[in-house]
């Protein structure tokens, strides 16, 4: 318990400070946003009077300093108050996140998951059988673990969408098709998926596999391998209950990692493939320099990560006992 708490203790304070830098780091870039949205109003008609003060108040660059702001920012945060997004207005940035952040976490998180178990898998039987077919595989886990994963994916998307018309060019879905749940969606949805999903897998299984594999083979010369051989054990269970469970600490916590960052979508990978996600949604804030979705889409990025890593953090006190006892 005391182990837990300290935890967790460690980790409020990490999230009260990734809280505090996303509001000071966006007003240490140069740009306004209210400057942005009276530009378009400009575009349209006149604006009317004081409309630029409203503005500021509402996305919580006026009203007082700096330190009073930031006051008002916390206690919005406290009511889920996100701010309203310039990219979307007058949609506010829960709104916004929440209509994207499901096709992220399906497609990346989908992803990311397949990938890990692949890999770990193969990565854990290469270096245990050494000399088997699944050592043929390390140059080619090697080659997929140093390519961009942009890069892949412009080349799957030639020769797939482009070349031989197999999968859509871009979308998350077909522009007929209503959204709702409703199977013509859903697989519509799954096939506008199938290309990014697959230049995700195909980009990270390689470092999976040649870390699992690589730490698998350090761990075969512990004592405790060569005490559970002696034993007589079996060379499955001493695979997956001695080699295996001590080989896997360093993937968990990639892992979980990359968990975190399945909130964060990848930036590149979705603004090829124009999928609807959270990394297109940050590049779109960016763009227009949207602080309120820019700083919701980055704290809820920060709290994922945080949360991920408590999460791997308790796990290790279960999984290794050592990790509980403070000197």
């Amino acid at each position: 318990m005391h182990y837990a708490v300290r935890k967790l203790g460690f980790y409020v304070l990490a999230a009260w400070g990734a809280i505090t830098l996303n509001f000071f780091l966006p007003r240490l870039i140069p740009g306004n946003p209210v400057e942005v949205l009276m530009s378009r109003f400009q575009q349209v008609g006149t604006p009317p009077p004081g409309e630029a003060q409203r503005l500021a108040l509402l996305f919580g660059i006026g009203g007082g300093n700096v330190f009073q702001q930031y006051w008002h920012y916390l206690d919005a945060l406290a009511h889920f108050n996100l701010g309203i997004s310039i990219t979307d207005f007058p949609v506010p940035v829960s709104q916004v996140i929440e209509s994207a952040l499901p096709w992220t976490l399906i497609l990346v998180g989908t992803g990311t998951v397949i990938s890990f178990v692949v890999g770990t898998a193969l990565g854990a039987i290469a270096g245990w059988r050494r000399g088997s077919w699944a050592n043929s595989l390390i140059p080619a886990s090697t080659f997929l673990a140093a390519i961009p994963y942009f890069w892949l994916a412009l080349l799957l998307l030639y020769l797939f969408a482009f070349v031989f018309h197999v999968f859509p060019l871009n979308g998350g879905y077909s522009i007929t098709t209503s959204v709702g749940w409703t199977w013509s969606f859903i697989s519509s949805a799954i096939y506008h998926s199938v290309l990014p999903a697959l230049t995700l897998i195909i980009a990270s299984v390689g470092a999976w596999f040649l870390g699992m594999r690589n730490m698998t083979v350090t761990t075969l010369a512990d004592d405790y391998v060569i005490a559970a051989e002696a034993k007589g054990l079996s060379p499955r269970r001493i695979m997956i209950g001695y080699a295996a469970r001590n080989a896997i600490m360093p993937n968990i916590t990639g892992f979980a990692i990359s968990i975190g960052f399945v909130v964060s979508g990848s930036v590149a990978m979705e603004y090829v493939f124009s999928y609807p996600g959270i990394g297109y949604e940050l590049l779109q804030a960016v763009n227009n320099e949207d602080y309120a979705l820019a700083q919701g889409i980055f704290l809820v990025i920060t709290l994922s990560v945080l949360f991920a890593n408590l999460v791997v953090d308790l796990l290790y006190g279960f999984i290794d006992p050592r990790t509980r006892v403070s000197r």
